[in-house]
């Protein structure tokens, strides 16, 4: 038995899962996020370690289990926790939208050089980077980082609590922008010049290193018997493609939620001129031989959120009355053919691979006749515009996907799927297993404790496919001259959005 953990920006999840991948117990936890002003983003990591506690020990009671061999984690991206020496934060956790470090994201530019550091690291400079918020608290709060004895993710902060030592996943070390992707260790260069400490950096390790056993009292806690082992996670998108199979080339997990994530892993690490132009990162993968690289969507599912809201009081009322999804009753007035209209869904700017923070949401082909069931297909096939976009633009970049994996919410809408096989031209596979991040976790647990003797047994064992949708060769055709059209209104409006 494994225990794997999930730990996103508002919400935690632990399953405890038997050898052959069946979920034996789950529980679920959220937590907020403070905005002390504009462009901040906390979070009170110990309030989030003591709820992860109570959620891996209500899942350990939930499976009836007592006796675990490993436990592992899959945790959000780019936090920044500076603690002392027992793991008492000195700051509030710094999470990954917290956007204050664009200064510092500006002198990383201009010291290092956009391209140079990419080349180096594989991450663009941002103010998402755990690097420039260091760089940060560091000119802001100059006694914190005297005091700090080192910059934790919450992947070294969680496992340092369960009981490891100072030991961070390549995975999320390789995130920083302070970490050498060919060297595979911390980039001493880098912070010589900015006077950064090698040393206030945890040991990075591969992802499913076993780095030792659970605190006793800690352990107690949790209401586990034996000695568990603690094994190094990774960051929940790698841990996602792993939980869905994502461990050779070819393959694409699209991850659907408030954001559209496209995340596909390749053998050699590729920093070409075409992915730093695509705002592309490249970092390790869980599996630890391979990398890794994701397009952004920020407008995903919150588009489709947004309509609802805005113009379908009428189906909220209905699905409340009738105990049903408002989105079924919404998507039962879709049209079954492509529609005539077509919806930029750029209502934050633009994700990769453009990046256009001046594009706005967009619509084109309104008349009379336009019915609520083709805007909102319309939304749906903007959207999965921009999916094909990207799949292109990776092409270009040298990373062919042939097969997509969908999970999130969208993988729960059969319609947008068959819209997402069709638009794409490409299988969309759902799994029986939607918690692909957790499951993610347990196999590296399953990995690193030495029950399984490789990735690819682990994943043959515990993921498995549920359906697969299959594009339709007649309705291909016809969104393939849709998406052609889509290209073009993007380029003819680009102007014009700059002077709303």
């Amino acid at each position: 038995m494994f225990i794997g953990f999930d730990l996103g920006t508002t919400n935690c999840k632990a399953i405890v899962l038997s050898e052959n991948g069946a979920v034996l117990g789950t529980a679920a936890q959220e937590y907020p996020i403070l905005y002390p002003q504009p462009g901040y983003a906390e979070q009170d990591a110990l309030l989030v370690w003591e709820l992860a506690k109570e959620v891996i020990r209500e899942a350990v009671k939930r499976s009836g289990v007592k006796e675990v061999k490993a436990i592992s984690l899959s945790v959000q991206g780019d936090a920044v926790i500076p603690v002392d020496k027992k793991l008492n934060p000195l700051f509030s956790a710094l999470l990954g939208m917290d956007y204050r470090s664009l200064p510092q994201t500006n002198r990383c530019k201009e010291i290092f050089g956009d391209q140079a550091l990419f080349e180096r690291t594989g991450m663009r400079p941002h103010p998402m980077n755990s690097l420039t918020k260091i760089l940060w608290l560091k000119e802001e709060r100059p006694e914190i980082f005297r005091q700090t004895w080192k910059f934790m993710t919450y992947a070294d902060f969680l496992l340092g609590k369960l009981g490891a030592g100072p030991v961070i996943d390549q995975t999320m070390a390789s995130r920083t922008m302070a970490f050498d992707l060919t060297q595979k260790d911390w980039s001493k260069p880098i912070l010589d010049q900015l006077e950064i400490p090698v040393d206030k950096f945890s040991r990075p390790v591969p992802s499913g290193t076993a780095v030792g056993k659970i605190n006793p009292k800690v352990q107690e806690e949790l209401g586990l018997a034996g000695a568990p082992l603690l094994v190094t996670g990774g960051h929940d998108q790698t841990c996602a493609a792993l939980g869905a199979g994502v461990i050779k080339e070819g393959i694409g997990i699209d991850s659907t939620g408030t954001a559209e994530v496209l995340f596909t892993a390749f053998s050699l690490p590729l920093r070409s001129e075409k992915m730093f132009r695509a705002y592309y990162p490249c970092y390790i993968h869980a599996k630890p031989d391979m990398y890794c690289s994701f397009s952004l969507n920020h407008t995903g599912g919150v588009v489709y959120q947004w309509f609802r809201d805005q113009f379908c009081g009428e189906e909220k009322r209905e699905a409340q009355r009738r105990g049903l999804s408002v989105y079924d009753l919404i998507n039962d007035q879709m049209p079954p053919l492509p529609t005539n209209l077509y919806i930029i869904p750029h209502f934050k700017g633009s994700g990769s691979p453009t990046c256009d923070l001046d594009s706005k949401g967009t619509f084109f082909g309104l008349t009379l006749n336009t019915t609520k069931g083709e805007i909102a297909k319309a939304i749906l096939e903007g959207l999965t515009y921009e999916l094909r976009l990207n799949l292109e633009t990776m092409q270009q970049a040298g990373i062919n996907i042939n097969e997509i994996i969908a999970v999130g919410g969208g993988a729960k809408s059969p319609r947008w799927l068959k819209i997402k096989t069709n638009v794409t031209g490409r299988p969309i596979k759902i799994l029986k297993n939607k918690d692909a991040a957790p499951l993610g976790a347990g196999i590296l647990a399953g990995v690193g404790c030495g029950h399984y003797r490789s990735f690819e047994e682990a994943v043959d064992v515990m993921v498995e496919v549920e359906r697969v949708y299959e594009p339709d060769p007649a309705v291909c055709r016809v969104y393939e001259e849709h998406y052609e059209v889509y290209r073009r209104l993007y380029t003819t409006v680009l102007q014009l959005n700059k002077q709303i």
